[in-house]
């Protein structure tokens, strides 16, 4: 797997996550809509740890920094 996620993203995502997860902990998201976020914040955090996303791929999108040689 090659890497297609910059510093960035993976902190966005890192940060959205903890947010779900504080506010479903704190039952302000509650039932089915509480337990899909809290699954899309359980994605979210392994995208950020692995670096790669796999829905960039079909688009050909990479928010990596290019090295400069």
């Amino acid at each position: 797997m090659k890497k297609n996620m910059g510093n960035t993203d993976r902190i966005i995502r890192v940060v959205v996550a903890v947010a779900i997860g504080v506010l479903y902990y704190a039952n302000i998201l509650t039932g089915t809509l509480g337990i899909v976020l809290l699954v899309l914040a359980g994605v979210f955090l392994l995208t950020s740890v692995v670096g790669f996303c796999p829905l960039y791929t079909p688009f050909g999108i990479s928010t990596c920094e290019v090295k400069k040689e």
